[in-house]
């Protein structure tokens, strides 16, 4: 515990605060997007070129053919290549945000948190993916801090840089369905998110919305726009799936603290039409946006309320563009834009 990265001194930014980079990995398993896999490069492409003016875009392939598809994608697409790296570290998959390395920071270092990966508790492809985090602290010559004793993805939590932390107990807590990290009760959990991350204040959700793959993940439901508000989904049809559940979030929100005691502030993100392909219900959120130093990248789903989402998160985020990116061939992969993406902070 003495050497733990809260007891050094080191917490887990928010993802608004100043960046160094934002990680990707270039994508590669067809498994993800069946029969799509060909569109989803350049839904890539179009995702570094809003990111890469504002800082370093390090990309993850698996070998130098990769790396070279990936270089004239980009170069189509027009993303700022000066700023964009490549690492090449096999990948079993491409959802940086739940394997990549977890960034915490001191006053003076940035160091990097080693949390196990299991594939969502789900699949059995996963080995090359739970080594990414040790060879990104190799090869930027960073602190690495042991936890994979303690499975935890990067979209099952989201911080307001302050010590606050939003979960879900689905994706966490529950013991029968994906179960993470077996045996381990709240307060253990807990526990472990402050000890790692810094944190002193961990809020509870409920559920997670309808399709998601991953079981509750918070980064498809609720996010931090400012240390003090969340932007929370919400919808308005009483018939669909995810009707009483975000409503049962609203009501658990209106009774939590900060970490200073005050009330979480909420804004309210519409919710697309449902998004069915092959007969599948897929996740698709407005509240997976990513929070990059030049832009907001927000998904899109050829939906009336995108206008909607767009217009309420750039009044969110006054001094940054808010920006679009179409996610309909993304989200057959049950995931969007910061599932793909993942921080790493600036000193």
């Amino acid at each position: 515990m003495k050497n733990s990265p809260a007891a050094l001194g080191f917490v887990m930014p928010a993802e608004w605060e100043r960046h160094e980079a934002t990680w990707l990995g270039w994508p590669h398993n067809k498994n993800d997007w069946p029969g799509k896999i060909i569109p989803i490069h350049w839904v890539y492409g179009e995702i570094v070129r809003k990111i890469s003016p504002g800082e370093k875009v390090r990309i993850l392939v698996n070998n130098a053919a990769h790396e070279s598809l990936a270089r004239r994608v980009l170069k189509k697409a027009g993303a700022a290549m000066e700023n964009v790296e490549f690492f090449r570290f096999p990948t079993d998959r491409g959802w940086t945000r739940d394997f990549g390395p977890v960034f915490v920071t001191s006053k003076s270092e940035t160091a990097i948190v080693d949390f196990k990966f299991n594939a969502w508790a789900k699949y059995p492809d996963n080995k090359k993916d739970n080594g990414i985090p040790k060879q990104a602290a190799k090869k930027l010559k960073k602190r690495i801090f042991d936890a994979q004793h303690f499975v935890l993805e990067g979209g099952a939590i989201d911080v307001n840089g302050s010590g606050t932390l939003l979960t879900t107990e689905e994706c966490l807590l529950d013991p029968e369905v994906q179960t993470r990290n077996p045996g381990f009760t709240r307060e253990q959990t807990e526990a472990e998110l402050k000890k790692h991350l810094g944190v002193k204040n961990v809020l509870w959700l409920g559920k997670g919305i309808a399709g998601d793959d991953t079981h509750g993940h918070v980064d498809d439901l609720c996010r931090f726009i400012n240390r003090t508000t969340v932007a929370l989904c919400e919808e308005k049809n009483p018939k669909d799936a995810n009707y009483a559940l975000l409503n049962e979030n609203r009501e658990r929100l209106q009774g939590m603290k900060l970490e200073d005691g005050s009330r979480v502030q909420v804004v309210y993100l519409p919710m697309p039409a449902p998004v069915v392909f092959d007969g599948q219900r897929l996740p698709a959120s407005y509240a997976n946006f990513y929070i990059s130093n030049a832009a907001v990248i927000v998904p899109t789903f050829n939906d009336p309320n995108d206008r909607v989402a767009l217009g309420i998160l750039q009044e969110c985020f006054p001094g940054r563009t808010v920006v679009g990116i179409h996610a309909v061939d993304l989200v057959w992969g049950l995931g969007t834009l910061h599932c793909l993406t993942q921080q790493q902070p600036a000193i």
